[in-house]
């Protein structure tokens, strides 16, 4: 049975359950008296309160997360926590009893509920596709239902805390995390990270938005200083949060390792106090990322929690928010009104999202879990290419050949704190390595069912053998005596690591090109984080990006390779022809050793992915919102109004003969005699055959908009503004025109 935080404030609290009847029913009209009241005040007002009758001990014991056990980077369990804490998680933060507040645990979740060894008794969780995959659905919907069924999971576990979601701008196509985004582009990154932060909020569970900001390179990381014009980040990457803020009020926000401009984001004055709760006026608290905290001093620049501090003693050799932020307390260095204010925000979060609030858990469905998995892969599955090759044909005996990939076992995983143990265990693990704190959790993990044996499913007349390529020349030797070749190309990406360049490792372009050319009926299936550079594409009839789809991603290809169901994902991010068209072809530390300090010069701008292809005048490999369909979509009857914003109708049609989703994009192309590319808003939309939807897409004026960083508002500039409803940002399909009043509002 599922209970409300009302229905619980109605029913009284879970430990009336364990007295006399009579005692029952008058602790349970005390319990809900108190609740009453409890409603009755803000989240505000009861941090106030509430923090008023803290000891400073109390106080101070809020403001760390413990790391649970993780011998394979070599931290033991903590003798501060508990012994009866049997359920370890990321981060433990004891809790205040006397003062009702639970304690406080959080875990990894961007793609499920993770657990890299310190649970051997949790028998797995859900393994949903990558952020990036969801990112191609373009379904804000489907990503609050995801988000939703990883908090109930955590909720199963004790978790009141995810760290989820991630929302960094995709700048640079090595990246290795990009993978644990959704985008490139700032109002997409916004509306889907709000929207998982919704789903899983819904549940009772605080979310964390993450890595607050220009965490957009793996290369030595914790030394990395992100250089970038302060207006520009606030039109792009400080934008995608405060709008995904705006939209789903996420209790935390988490600081990334890096610097900008100079200055740790964590301990970053302009970005947290300025920025984040001056100018935007954010009421939740916000946590370092693990090993983010090399000085105390950061409390006062707006940090308000340390996570996982035992990371901290391991990277910088001393733990900055336990005895040394006591002594500046001591001393008067850190005022207790700053340390009130630390609390009260955790607090605030707490009470907002109902964390001290729980009732009993209901079983979690599993199988619908399961479902939602299985629908976000083929929503975000883009078919790049189609020269008549796809779908197959399922009524006759085709001869098949499978090749390479491991899909014979299953598909595969990004790696680092967004991988997630399945249940029932991995198909298969190979340990890769590397340097630096994340080397050891650098592995290839595969997830059953595997492709092969779901195609086997579908196609039941075919005859699909299977060769590992082990080697080109064997390979190409099945593929000459096949009717049609599905080749898989993977590469493992992850935390910690940024790909050298954009091939696929193992020698799989080799490999591919040597079955296209000994078959051209050859077929090709991407399991990446991230754009390849395809040397091979000419030579093959089809491509799917596949991503990292999860544990049901095997079923997915297949239905989608068999027609079940319809390809309908668009790119979330531009695909280069060659990396000389990217802002750095030149990553700057790529190769040098861990611990380098290292310098990114963002000089792109506000010009992000297909904003900078629009500007240098490029053309991509496949341009941002690039996807092919089974069948095919008109847009018609487009009609403009302007004002303080643009707000644009047209009329989507499914012209073709299947079932299908069509996602049209709307763009700002020029604003008042300045060209510039900007996605204004988007609508995911399934029709019928013959079926017709009427779209509105309204802009959040932002978007038209430069920021004014001497004004500290954004500037909407008077005059004629051109907009495109495209397929793809290179794929205009109408065009129209609206004035706008020149103003200036907001912050």
């Amino acid at each position: 049975m599922n209970f409300t935080r009302r229905d619980f404030w109605k029913l009284g609290t879970s430990t009336a359950i364990l007295i006399s009847a009579l005692g029952r029913q008058a602790a349970a009209q005390t319990a809900a008296g108190k609740d009453k009241t409890a409603a009755a005040q803000s989240p505000d007002e009861r941090a106030r309160i509430t923090e008023q009758k803290m000891t400073d001990d109390e106080r101070f014991s809020l403001l760390i997360s413990i790391f649970g056990s993780v011998p394979s980077i070599g931290i033991p369990r903590d003798k501060r926590i508990p012994a009866d804490v049997k359920n370890l998680s990321a981060g433990y933060t004891p809790g205040i009893r006397r003062l009702g507040i639970p304690a406080l645990q959080s875990s990894d979740a961007s793609m499920g509920v993770t657990n890299p060894g310190y649970r051997p008794y949790d028998k797995g969780a859900t393994a949903f596709p990558a952020s990036i995959l969801v990112g191609a659905s373009f379904n804000p919907q489907l990503v609050r239902e995801g988000g939703g069924a990883i908090g109930r999971e955590a909720r199963t576990r004790g978790f009141n805390i995810m760290l989820a979601g991630g929302i960094n701008l995709m700048r640079d196509v090595r990246n290795g995390r990009n993978y644990e985004y959704y985008s490139e582009d700032p109002w997409v990154s916004a509306v889907l990270g709000a929207a998982a932060v919704n789903g899983i909020q819904g549940e009772g569970v605080i979310s964390t938005l993450k890595h607050f900001t220009l965490n957009c390179n793996e290369t030595n990381r914790h030394w990395l200083d992100a250089i970038i014009d302060p207006d520009a980040h606030r039109e792009t990457d400080l934008l995608a949060f405060q709008i995904a803020i705006e939209h789903s009020q996420p209790g935390s926000i988490m600081s990334g390792y890096n610097k900008v401009n100079g200055e740790y984001v964590s301990g970053n004055h302009h970005l947290l106090n300025e920025v984040l709760k001056g100018a935007w006026g954010y009421k939740g608290y916000v946590m370092s990322d693990w090993g983010a905290v090399p000085e105390w001093q950061y409390a006062l620049k707006g940090l308000d929690q340390e996570s996982g501090i035992q990371m901290d003693v391991k990277q910088w050799g001393a733990e900055a928010f336990t005895d040394r932020l006591r002594a500046a307390y001591k001393e008067g260095k850190l005022p207790k009104e700053r340390l009130s204010d630390m609390v009260r925000r955790i607090l605030r979060s707490v009470y907002a999202v109902g964390v001290d609030n729980w009732g009993p858990t209901s079983k979690v469905d599993m199988a619908k879990h399961n479902e939602i998995a299985l629908e976000a892969a083929r929503q975000g599955m883009v078919l790049l290419k189609n020269d008549g090759a796809l779908p197959l044909v399922t009524d006759k005996p085709l001869k098949i050949a499978v090749i390479g990939g491991h899909a014979q076992e299953g598909v595969i995983s990004g790696t680092g704190s967004g991988a997630v143990l399945p249940v029932g265990g991995f198909a298969g693990v190979v340990k890769i390595g590397g340097p630096g704190i994340m080397g050891a959790g650098r592995n290839l993990f595969l997830y059953p069912p595997s492709p092969l044996a779901e195609l086997k499913k579908l196609l039941p007349k075919a005859e699909l053998d299977f060769d590992p390529g082990y080697t080109p020349t064997e390979a190409a030797l099945m593929a000459k005596r096949s009717d049609v070749v599905i080749a898989f190309g993977i590469r493992v990406e992850g935390e910690g690591f940024d790909n050298a360049d954009l091939s696929l490792p193992w020698g799989q372009d080799a490999l591919i090109d040597a079955v296209a050319s000994a078959n051209p009926n050859t077929i090709v299936v991407l399991e990446t984080g991230n754009p390849v550079s395809m040397p091979w594409r000419d030579k093959v009839k089809a491509i799917i990006q596949a991503w990292y789809p999860g544990q049901a991603g095997g079923q997915a290809i297949a239905e989608i390779l068999a027609g079940r169901v319809n390809p309908s994902g668009r790119l979330p991010i531009t695909f280069p022809a060659d990396l000389k068209q990217t802002p750095r072809p030149e990553l700057a530390g790529l190769g040098t050793p861990w611990g380098t300090p290292v310098t990114i010069r963002y000089d792109e701008g506000a010009e992000v992915g297909y904003r900078w292809f629009a500007q240098k005048g490029e053309k991509p490999l496949y341009a941002f919102g690039h996807g092919l369909s089974y069948t095919s979509f008109a847009y018609a009857d487009l009609s403009v109004g302007g004002g303080e914003t643009i707000t644009a109708s047209f009329t989507v049609t499914n012209t073709g003969k299947r079932d299908g989703a069509d996602v049209p994009q709307l763009y700002l192309t020029d604003a008042a005699g300045e060209r510039r590319l900007r996605l204004l808003g988007f609508e995911r939309v399934p029709l019928k055959p013959g079926e017709s939807k009427r779209v509105t897409v309204t802009a959040d004026p932002r978007l038209l908009a430069r920021f004014d960083g001497k004004a500290g508002r954004w500037r909407i500039a008077e005059g004629t503004h051109r907009i495109a409803v495209g397929r793809s940002a290179e794929d205009s399909v109408l065009t129209g025109e609206a004035n706008l009043t020149g103003r200036m509002f907001g912050v």
